[in-house]
């Protein structure tokens, strides 16, 4: 078992090349139906990363996906997108794609300027929160990459405007850590997720968030919630959509592969798992995209079997951080999760917990 510290942030910017932006709309009187309240949320590396994803639920809506397939020839990413709107957000991509090229990232194609940017995106499905027609376009995304402001906001931002987390309010949340023994020592992995699952994401028999079990709930600055809140929050019921999903970004500054970006994305669905229950249904699209900045060198050589790949150690390390960062995450994108269109937040549930 591994063990780690919270990273300097506990958030993703705590990896040096990538920057995470907001764009949203929302508006003060958004209901079920009325006004605006969506949003997208860019992560950007213009230098570029290697990339990975791991789709596990039975309706994504997403982008260059097999782009990053380990066997596939383009090894580098320059940003990737988490939108709302459904099939209808990944439009976002293009304007993320105009920005990069006005910048001049992307894969050099021929003369100078001549570049193709690559940007893999996933969606959630938040069309009934706000006007169904009111959702992130080419400007959505344009405008999130221009944005001035590169602080890794959480909550009720971007994409996690019209999120819903089974029947509270979802929204954006980050964690990182520092791995501090064994191979990969000094390592950080960290993640950006994007909560709204069609399963629930608290324990009904206490109120308290379900990824809380690993470090306890005292680690999130929460406390148990009394009987009277619990048997409100379990009368709101099931979130009653068919479509739903929960996607985000697992980093490290380890050098990984292709192949070992997938390998941390599969695991960091591990953390998806402890956090939200159920999770992976047909009825959500759950992916996560994975990226290796490369910055991180171990500190001394590693021994491994000639028929075994030399980062297994380091990778493995990866991939247990991955599910712990990506557990974190959820729950606070639970935690600082504001009301929307009459949604309740946890905290407006739960007061509390957090007394």
């Amino acid at each position: 078992m591994i063990t780690t510290a919270p990273g300097p942030t506990d958030s993703l910017t705590d990896l040096a090349g990538l920057t995470v932006v907001h764009n949203q709309r929302r508006d003060d009187d958004s209901s079920l139906g009325a006004g605006a309240a969506t949003g997208c949320t860019v992560v950007l590396a213009p230098a570029g990363v290697v990339a990975g994803v791991d789709v596990r639920g039975g309706g994504p809506g997403t982008r260059e996906t097999d782009l990053l397939d380990p066997s596939h020839s383009v090894q580098q990413v320059n940003a990737v997108l988490l939108t709302g709107g459904s099939a209808y957000g990944l439009a976002a991509a293009d304007g993320v794609m105009r920005w990069l090229e006005e910048h001049g990232h992307g894969i050099a194609m021929g003369l100078p300027g001549q570049v193709v940017p690559i940007v893999p995106g996933a969606v959630i499905f938040d069309l009934p929160v706000g006007d169904w027609k009111i959702r992130p376009d080419a400007d959505f995304g344009y405008l999130a990459a221009e944005s001035a402001s590169r602080e890794c906001a959480t909550g009720t931002v971007g994409a996690g405007v019209g999120a819903r987390a089974g029947g509270i309010k979802g929204g954006v949340g980050t964690a990182s850590v520092v791995i501090t023994d064994g191979p990969a020592k000094g390592t950080t992995v960290s993640a950006l997720i994007v909560a709204n699952p069609v399963g629930s994401v608290f324990d009904p028999r206490t109120g308290l968030p379900w990824g809380v079990g690993s470090e306890g709930e005292a680690s999130f600055g929460i406390g148990m919630p009394i009987p009277c809140e619990l048997d409100a929050a379990n009368a709101i019921g099931a979130k009653g959509t068919v479509l739903n999903t929960t996607i985000g970004v697992v980093a490290t500054d380890a050098a990984l592969t292709k192949a070992g970006c997938r390998r941390v994305a599969v695991a960091g669905h591990d953390g998806l798992a402890r956090a939200i229950r159920p999770a992976h249904s047909p009825l959500d699209g759950d992916t996560i995209f994975a990226l290796a900045t490369g910055t991180h060198t171990p500190e001394s050589a590693i021994d491994v079997p000639a028929a075994f790949p030399a980062d297994l150690p380091i990778l493995d390390a990866v991939c247990a951080a991955a599910a712990q960062v990506v557990e974190r995450a959820i729950v606070k994108a639970i935690l600082d999760a504001t009301s929307v269109a009459g949604i309740p937040s946890y905290r407006d549930l739960f007061p509390s917990a957090f007394v």
